[in-house]
């Protein structure tokens, strides 16, 4: 099929969020206050509509249930990635996620949450959360318990280009004034560790100190992503990740493109400029799935894609 599907995104306020999603992207944001946009998911928490095109109006998830032959007829309940664009204002609660066969076990037969993270802007001197400094789960609790999170958490600091791959078990938050896209398993569990006392609907949001002391990988090993980065005339390509759930690569694009489209599907997000794919104008915020069978798509103009598939 020769037919690119674009999805309308499905925001999400939060009580950490802001207002350069519309600010960056100009998307028509509901408040102040918008974290999160989903720009490629299935998930029953956020179901993206199909813009237009032979199945206009319909979600990703029916797309999924009715026509697999779109997606290389991939095995599987549910699409399997989820995309996002996240803006923190302020500093997002301190968190972790379960791999496969624990949220299978504890959450109703869910998926874990393998995610990684490509910074797109941050205020000077930021930095995010990813791993922390206890060396058993017992050191761990009793940091925990007596409140000394600068002691816990492991600190790192961020510019607009970095990477990291944030594997279930890693104790990790995004901090205020960053902007970044989410590839992720589509999953929405997240357990809690601390959330600063702040009130959501005139209470405090729920934690999951339990379930998090039974997945946090302890002690903490950082990976190292290596990107890798291949020179051609009119394009680079950054070879970012590739695990058991998905494979991310970066191009960054002034003049021509011909993108190969040899997977069960392929998503593409527009992170900065514009140009068009194969005639169809783009610009950043814009993210599209290139189906099974598509073959080579053309990708003009002075623009930075991500691109992610299973």
């Amino acid at each position: 099929m020769r037919e690119i599907i674009s999805l309308e995104p499905v925001f999400k306020e939060m009580v950490w969020g802001g207002k350069k999603l519309q600010e960056y992207f100009q998307y028509e944001i509901p408040g102040d206050h918008t974290g999160e946009a989903w720009v490629v998911s299935a998930h029953p928490q956020g179901d993206c509509r199909i813009e237009e095109g032979s199945f206009s109006g319909h979600t990703l998830s029916w797309l999924w249930d009715n026509h697999r032959e779109l997606f290389g007829n991939l095995e599987g309940k549910e699409f399997p990635l989820l995309v996002k664009f996240i803006d923190a204002k302020t500093d997002l609660s301190i968190q972790v996620h379960p791999d496969d066969a624990y949220a299978g076990a504890h959450e109703n037969g869910a998926r874990g949450k393998t995610e990684c993270w490509y910074i797109l802007d941050c205020e000077e001197n930021s930095d995010i959360i990813v791993g922390h400094h206890a060396k058993t789960k017992e050191e761990m609790k009793r940091m925990i318990d007596e409140g000394r999170w600068e002691d816990f958490l492991r600190v790192e600091p961020i510019h607009p280009g970095d990477f990291f791959q944030i594997p279930p078990g890693t104790v990790h938050a995004i901090r205020k004034g960053t902007l970044l896209i989410e590839i992720q398993q589509n999953s929405a569990i997240t357990y809690r560790l601390y959330d600063y006392g702040r009130l959501s609907g005139g209470k405090p949001r729920q934690l999951h100190i339990r379930q998090a002391l039974d997945v946090v990988l302890c002690p903490f090993e950082k990976g190292e992503a290596l990107p890798k980065v291949y020179r051609e005339e009119e394009y680079d390509r950054t070879f970012l990740v590739a695990c058991q759930f998905y494979t991310v690569e970066k191009y960054d694009i002034r003049g021509t493109l011909l993108l190969r489209q040899d997977q069960p599907f392929l998503v593409v997000s527009v992170i900065a400029g514009e140009g068009m794919v194969d005639g169809r104008p783009v610009k950043a915020g814009c993210c599209l799935i290139l189906p099974s069978g598509y073959g080579k798509a053309r990708i003009e103009g002075q623009l930075s894609i991500i691109t992610a598939h299973v």
